[in-house]
């Protein structure tokens, strides 16, 4: 129950259900999931671990503001630690991994352009981990997750044209053709091109996203 009362939680917060700012009031959030309080509650804990929630001791859970402060560091972290990934994923790739990740890269192309964005997020989260994972590193894939979930409030709010998702589709298979060919500087290359541009698109949207960030209550 606390797993799914987790992923609902997580949906409503990506999908703008559940705005930054918003003070998740247990009795509300335990009418709107159908659930007793306690499996919210350990919802509410795993994505406070997940750096979606903020809860203060005797005052309550919100959703975690978005700020331009917020999204640069969250950024320079990624760099540091995805970059440190492909790295190393680069130098280990396999023809199981290329399979798995080109999987995942035509998921993501074919759902891109859908209506619902979930199961997009969901291919474009399983692409880059696969690529991440064939490091070898227990552990480095668990540092990133964190602040790509972070990363992904404020992705998430931006919906790339065509030609945008065409351009993203180009630096995703950059990436993972560097893989393939066992070039670490290729990849970390085309990986920082990748976030850079990322990071430019939310940046070109951020003042409308703050505009609408809720009051805390």
């Amino acid at each position: 129950m606390a797993e799914t009362a987790a992923a609902e939680l997580h949906r409503m917060i990506m999908s703008g259900e559940l705005p930054a700012g918003t003070h998740l009031r247990l009795a509300d959030l335990t009418a709107a999931l159908d659930m007793s309080a306690m499996p919210v509650r350990e919802g509410l804990r795993r994505l406070e671990a997940l750096g979606l929630v903020e809860i203060i001791p005797h005052k309550g859970a919100w959703v975690r503001d978005v700020s331009l402060d917020d999204l640069l560091d969250t950024h320079q972290t990624r760099l540091a630690l995805e970059t440190l990934a492909i790295r190393s994923a680069a130098e280990r790739f396999t023809a199981q991994d290329a399979e798995a990740a080109r999987h995942a890269l035509h998921e993501h192309a074919k759902l891109a352009g859908a209506d619902d964005p979930i199961p997009a997020r969901q291919a474009h989260t399983a692409f880059h981990f696969t690529l991440y994972r064939a490091g070898g590193s227990r552990w480095l894939p668990r540092a990133i997750e964190p602040v790509w979930e972070n990363s992904e409030r404020y992705r998430f709010a931006t919906r790339p044209t065509p030609d945008g998702l065409a351009h993203i589709q180009a630096e995703h298979q950059a990436i993972l053709d560097a893989c393939v060919a066992g070039d670490p500087e290729a990849a970390v290359t085309a990986l920082t091109r990748h976030l850079e541009n990322a990071m430019r698109r939310i940046q070109e949207s951020m003042p409308a996203r703050l505009a609408g960030v809720a009051e805390p209550a």
